[in-house]
């Protein structure tokens, strides 16, 4: 038990410190924030990255609890390909002044939970961005610019080097086990790339995780101006298995895996089903939204302002295991392994539980165990590796010109997997 949990405090000083340094992850900072959502315009299944010099929008939405409007400001910050920042003056990537007021904002109408929902788009009157690249969103207080009450995370691509991708069960370690592998193709000849093998960056998530992302430079080959990505190690994920769900759209009755719904003033509780390991079971097909979530309230009008806030309880029951950590991952906890994501051991229930207060909609989750030793996630002793699982691979492509100081962005692709 003790090695265990030292093993845990390492890992968190370890987190807590990274995340001082330079935390550039999507994130929320402030007890009050909650819902972040960052969309392509209104497109709920379409990744965050836009297009330079396009009509396309990112759309960022979260809400206030209370039942007063805060004055917020935001500011944008240029990141290299591996999210950390650039060091470019705001001059060199973007037009105008980096910094706007946000002033999209609405009440929420008759719910338990009083709160004030804000939304924001960019590219705006107000900024700009100007070169391709990533981009990490800062929002604040007006009267507190030194506390950032929450960050995001979007993409703006060049869209000039045409990418296409392809996922197969045959993998490099196993036929149709518990693997997936992709092949990649870069035409590179409209963005301009000198050397394939040293002035590109090949980056590969796997529906829209951070831990287990995966980056690297050298193309196994080239065919005349096409890069070609296969038969490579980072091309290989472990297959996953479809996300669980539920739904907490009538607070009056139970939706989706909602066992029962008991109101304690001053919040709404409910209570999902027990979930067990699906590591043994045969693979089920099921159509989720690869851990996305969608804000609803049944009968609603508009279930920004309308849908309620209630604590959900989450139950698994899993063996204790001491110095082995286990998280929930989606976007609804910004795929952070942090205090409000991790799973504690109840002893008293023999069972992993953990509890938070969401807004009222369809989640998409799973459980991830972080061995010790590690810093990712793995799918397989709780959720099982099914090569059928359908998943959502993005594809990014950085490229960095001789002599320049920042990463383009030059080209993107999102590869749905659909073995049933």
């Amino acid at each position: 038990m003790r090695a265990g949990l030292t093993l845990v405090l390492v890992f968190f000083a370890a987190v807590v410190w990274a995340q001082r340094v330079a935390d550039t992850m999507t994130g929320i900072f402030d007890e009050h924030v909650k819902s972040l959502q960052v969309n392509f315009a209104d497109d709920f299944f379409a990744s965050p990255i836009v297009v330079l010099g396009s009509n396309d929008r990112i759309v960022i939405s979260f809400d206030y609890l209370g039942d007063e409007r805060q004055y917020l400001r935001y500011s944008l910050e240029h990141c290299n390909a591996s999210w950390r920042p650039s060091g470019l003056t705001d001059s060199e990537f973007l037009d105008g002044f980096n910094e706007g007021l946000i002033e999209d904002f609405d009440y929420s109408q008759a719910t338990v939970v009083p709160y004030v929902h804000y939304r924001l788009a960019i590219p705006n009157e107000q900024v700009n961005p100007v070169i391709s690249g990533n981009y990490l969103l800062k929002i604040y207080k007006e009267d507190a610019p030194e506390n950032v009450l929450l960050q995001c995370r979007f993409m703006v691509t060049e869209a000039t080097a045409p990418v296409s991708a392809s996922v197969s069960t045959q993998t490099d370690i196993d036929y149709n086990k518990s693997h997936q592998q992709l092949s990649i193709a870069v035409d590179t000849e409209r963005a301009l790339v000198e050397d394939p093998f040293n002035d590109l960056i090949v980056v590969v998530g796997q529906n829209g995780r951070l831990d287990n992302e995966t980056a690297f430079r050298q193309p196994l080959r080239m065919s005349g101006r096409t890069a070609i990505y296969e038969h490579q190690k980072p091309l290989i994920f472990e297959a996953g298995n479809e996300y669980r769900r539920f739904e907490t759209v009538n607070e009056q009755y139970p939706g989706m895996r909602i066992d029962h719904i008991e109101f304690f003033e001053p919040y709404y509780h409910f209570v999902i089903a027990e979930d067990a390991p699906r590591d043994e079971e045969t693979y089920l097909y099921d159509e989720t939204q690869s851990g996305r979530y969608m804000i609803r309230r049944q009968g609603a009008d508009d279930s920004d302002v309308e849908a309620d806030y209630g604590v959900v309880h989450f139950t698994l029951d899993y063996p204790e295991s001491p110095g082995t950590m286990i998280f929930l991952d989606g976007d609804f906890v910004q795929r952070r392994f942090d205090e409000n994501s991790r799973m504690q051991y109840n002893y008293s229930t023999g069972r992993y539980e953990r509890a938070m207060l969401l807004k009222q909609g369809s989640y998409n989750y799973q459980y991830l165990i972080v061995p010790p030793g590690e810093r990712r996630g793995f799918t397989g002793a709780i959720e099982g590796d099914k090569y059928q699982t359908m998943n959502e691979y993005t594809v990014r492509v950085y490229h960095r010109r001789r002599g320049e100081r920042y990463d383009r962005l030059i080209g993107t692709a999102v590869v749905r997997t659909d073995f049933k």
